[in-house]
């Protein structure tokens, strides 16, 4: 339940925001640890992913693609999640997301969320992304323009630990 309550926050805020971003910029969004995310004291491993989704959310609404998506009828499907655990978050600490889109080829992209507690990073989570239409795989150059990045090599190794798991 607290994910739900958090993406609906998230979205009102994100909407209410001035500043707009393009695709390629990096988006911070900062969220408060609670109690309804943590064990005993610290994060949960299911609430990374569940704070990477708000973010997610946060970066979509921020830089117009949410609009370009819902006006072309498109959907988005995450195919795969990597989480790295740094070092545990305390509750009740405000943690700081930096979300961007490290790659996109013809067929995915591939969002990084990063999470800081002040400047040390703690955790991130990288997500493989498809766009869909009618069932389609929809490339993401025509969401949001080519791009022009190389493909990093944490990525590559990722994709080939996927190929070789189907």
């Amino acid at each position: 339940m607290s994910g739900i309550i958090r993406n609906l926050l998230t979205l009102i805020s994100a909407l209410a925001m001035r500043h707009r971003a393009g695709p390629w910029a990096t988006v911070h969004k900062h969220f408060w640890v609670t109690p309804f995310d943590c064990g005993t004291r610290v994060l949960k491993s299911d609430k990374y992913l569940q704070i990477a989704e708000s973010a997610q959310l946060d970066f979509l609404v921020r830089t117009g693609l949410l609009g370009t998506l819902l006006r072309k009828g498109h959907k988005f499907v995450n195919t795969s999640q990597l989480v790295v655990f740094l070092k545990p978050v305390a509750m009740f600490k405000r943690v700081r997301i930096e979300t961007a889109i490290l790659f996109a080829d013809d067929r995915c992209a591939y969002f990084s969320h990063v999470l800081f507690l002040e400047d040390q990073r703690h955790g991130q989570i990288l997500v493989k992304m498809k766009f869909k239409k009618d069932g389609r795989t929809v490339p993401p150059g025509s969401v949001f323009g080519e791009c022009a990045r190389q493909k990093p090599a944490c990525v590559e190794a990722w994709d080939r630990t996927l190929e070789h798991l189907s």
